[in-house]
């Protein structure tokens, strides 16, 4: 009996140790998003199929996949186009995740989701995960400030702040549609009816005396226009259906 007992405790001795998470993926997400029910209506399925827990964290918290700014795009919306970085590749079960947001299943999932009949996210285009090759050293975050402060008593700049700008004036995001987009940003200045009150630093000159700006100039400089279009690059174009026709 004791050789038995012996005999077993060197056979467990070289059984392989399972990890304690084998089946548990931490994934961190931004509140924004959790509170969208994206999650909620996506982990448990993936769950059901697979066996594998997601756990939602937050920042500052231990994770294997992190979903916000910055990574490879997965789905958009609302008005956000949300990246993927992966920091466990090797763990089977964030790879089995992976696999399933990639398949027809997955990627099914993400685009039924609608509450109340709305569609709330959307698969990323191709020319949106080129859009995110283009690089600004603008500090984004003061973008969207600049945006709010010097744009937005025309312009829509963000999704939740439709009804502060003139109806006759186009969005970031149906600007973001147009082809040109980026120069049309960067030299904002020179189109009407931008001359008429706007000044930029070390670039154009002072208003005429006898035609002054008609309303509060609107003054900014070539470091504050980076920012604003480190902003809008991270913005998803309108979803305008057929392609926009301009002149």
């Amino acid at each position: 009996m004791t050789r038995l007992i012996v005999l077993i405790s060197i056979c467990l001795s070289f059984a392989p140790i399972a990890r304690a998470d084998d089946r548990l993926v931490r994934l961190m997400a931004p509140q924004a998003l959790v509170d969208s029910g994206l999650l909620k209506h996506l982990l448990p399925r993936f769950s059901l199929k697979t066996q594998i827990r997601v756990q939602i964290v937050t920042a500052g918290q231990a994770h294997d996949i992190a979903l916000g700014a910055n990574g490879d795009p997965v789905f958009v919306g609302p008005q956000t186009i949300w990246y993927m970085q992966v920091l466990a590749p090797e763990h089977q079960a964030v790879q089995r995740f992976l696999s399933w947001l990639d398949s027809d299943v997955g990627q099914r999932t993400i685009t039924s989701f609608a509450p109340g009949g709305v569609q709330m996210f959307t698969l990323p285009l191709a020319e949106q995960a080129l859009d995110a090759g283009v690089v600004f050293d603008g500090d984004a975050a003061l973008g969207l400030d600049l945006s709010r402060r010097m744009c937005g008593r025309c312009h829509v700049v963000r999704d939740d702040e439709r009804m502060n700008a003139i109806g006759s004036t186009p969005s970031f995001f149906v600007l973001r549609t147009l082809e040109n987009w980026v120069e049309r940003f960067q030299t904002f200045y020179v189109l009407n009816p931008h001359p008429s009150f706007t000044q930029v630093e070390g670039v154009t000159g002072p208003f005429a005396p006898d035609r002054p700006s008609p309303i509060v100039p609107v003054e900014i400089t070539l470091d504050q226009l980076e920012a604003i279009l480190a902003y809008v690059a991270n913005l998803p174009p309108a979803d305008l259906g057929a392609p926009l026709q301009h002149q």
